[in-house]
């Protein structure tokens, strides 16, 4: 496949090493300071652009009539301005908070858990996310999503930074330097503890999840998530 990249900070670099050694070919890259850019002989675009800039870039993309998959965060509220230009379009758009292949297992063990843990109010939940100082958003994409999926199967009616109340999930977001990504889910109660954890390594696992999913997309139609490309659910 022809592969635009658009951003190309340290995830667009890693992809960019990944489709290549897949046999794909990189034939346009985009940073933050290109203003004007071609789509012309490309095939699919992977969007890991700024949270200011991906609307606009994935807009951009289905316009065009190219098939564009986003692991940006930072910019969901205009999400479902995105899937209706997509289907008005007859676009093809796919978003993950995260291509990694292990962290879509752990959405998935992290809605077991809390399905098990709904009717145990004497657990108190909360989420720890750790990831580099260059990222820019807080909490994680991945945090979010995490958060979101355990009110979707409990009590709990929101998440926060702030000091949790007794309905909300509170999420501690930390920043140090060189930190892939961590994310762990805990349930504490006054006898004992339950935790679930993954820890991200480097970033070859978030840039060969995002090439899975251009191939995958690529020749579809329509809004996709990465349970669709791993057939989960």
């Amino acid at each position: 496949m022809n592969i635009a990249l658009l951003g190309y900070g340290k995830m667009g670099k890693a992809i960019e090493t990944i489709a290549v050694s897949r046999g794909h070919h990189i034939v346009q890259k985009v940073s933050s300071h290109t203003k004007d850019y071609s789509l012309e002989n490309v095939d699919i675009a992977i969007d890991f652009s700024l949270p200011s800039t991906a609307f606009k870039n994935i807009s951009n993309c289905i316009l065009q009539q190219t098939p564009v998959i986003s692991g940006t965060t930072g910019w969901l509220e205009k999400y479902d301005d995105v899937v209706s230009l997509c289907q008005k379009n007859n676009g093809t758009f796919l978003y993950a908070s995260n291509f990694s292949l292990g962290v879509n297992i752990f959405f998935e063990v992290n809605k077991i858990l809390a399905k098990l843990m709904k009717d145990l109010p004497q657990y108190k939940v909360g989420i720890e996310e750790i990831h580099h100082t260059q990222k820019l958003d807080a909490p994680s994409g991945t945090a979010i999503t995490l958060a979101e999926d355990i009110i979707n199967q409990s009590n709990h009616k929101n998440w926060t930074l702030e000091t949790a109340k007794p309905n909300e999930i509170g999420i501690l977001a930390k920043r140090i330097e060189n930190v892939p990504g961590t994310h762990q889910i805990n349930y504490e109660s006054e006898v004992d503890s339950i935790s679930i954890q993954h820890t991200a390594h480097n970033r070859k696992g978030f840039a060969l999840g995002a090439v899975i999913a251009a191939e995958w997309i690529y020749n579809k139609t329509g809004v996709y998530t990465m349970k669709d490309v791993l057939n989960i659910g």
